[in-house]
């Protein structure tokens, strides 16, 4: 089996090839934007890393040649000076769903987020939503998988998380109570396999949250216990942070906004988890808290 990865060098991206590897007879193209983000991928005899580049057809249809399935995991969800929703998570999935068609692909997998909608107030879920669209109004064979916040030993929400325990101190957005369903990273990249291994004709939507909801401050506080360290909290208003996301990204041209800030403090709730229906076990939550803060798990 042939499989093409974009975002291959995110943290989503790397243990998803660490995964993939495991499997017999796969061949996995790296799709990464640069030289550099070559060297930092999984070395690997069954990975063939490739530079694409989403403003040319042509590397993106070489890339996807011959494949089975193209697993689109490239995104953002804050914006810079070079790179907005627009470009990096709507016309990247143009991009890519058009290079598939092309390429003869006929199996798409689309990481998307929990309240992804094309007619969303928020930039962000509207972006994502959009790209839903793009995916499903392609006729492709398709799966869309939205995803909570992750946790893993080198995934962004964890590291805050970490990094807050290890000062001793957390200073959260209306006092981190808003509710989350944390989703380990292995158990994103085994429901991938899965989802490659066992394809399902037609199109889906599934929603992949991890086992247990608990607020963000609960999360910070077990993940103290896990840490044997004490953190003490403080509050910032949502408003008031807002306005100061705001000021700083007009002068920064970019970084954490207002819409950054509504996506975080969403709380991330789900009709029907996706786990049974891709058949995967989620991870408890404990257990992730322990490989995200444990070097080598």
């Amino acid at each position: 089996m042939k499989i093409a990865v974009t975002g291959a060098n995110s943290s989503v991206g790397k243990n998803l090839l660490t995964r993939l590897c495991r499997e017999q007879d796969m061949t996995v193209i790296a799709g990464v934007r640069s030289e550099r983000a070559i060297s930092d991928l999984p070395k690997n005899s069954s990975i063939e890393p490739v530079i694409i580049d989403y403003d040319n057809d042509s590397s993106l249809e070489d890339a996807l040649l011959g494949t089975d399935f193209v697993i689109h995991l490239a995104g953002i969800l804050i914006e810079t000076k070079h790179s907005n929703y627009a470009s990096a998570n709507v016309g990247a999935t143009a991009a890519v769903v058009e290079a598939a068609m092309k390429s003869g692909t006929k199996n798409l997998i689309f990481i998307s987020v929990v309240g992804a909608d094309p007619e969303s107030k928020n930039a962000y879920f509207r972006s994502k939503g959009a790209a839903e669209k793009l995916i499903i109004d392609s006729g492709l064979g398709s799966s869309i998988l939205r995803t909570p916040i992750l946790f893993g030993p080198s995934a962004a929400g964890s590291q805050a998380v970490i990094g807050m325990v290890s000062s001793g101190q957390a200073k959260l957005l209306g006092g981190g109570h808003y509710q989350m369903r944390p989703l380990d990273i292995d158990d994103l990249s085994e429901a991938l396999v899965k989802l490659c291994l066992n394809p399902k004709e037609g199109q889906s939507t599934y929603e992949l949250v991890g086992p247990e909801s608990a607020s963000y401050r609960d999360i910070i506080t077990k993940t103290a216990e896990v840490m044997d360290k004490t953190v003490t909290f403080g509050s910032i208003p949502i408003f008031v942070a807002k306005i100061g996301a705001a000021v700083t990204s007009i002068l920064k041209g970019g970084g954490i906004t207002p819409t950054v800030i509504e996506v975080i403090t969403q709380d991330e709730v789900v009709k029907t988890n996706a786990d049974s229906a891709i058949g995967i076990t989620l991870t408890p939550l404990r257990e992730t808290l322990k490989k995200m803060t444990t070097p080598g798990e």
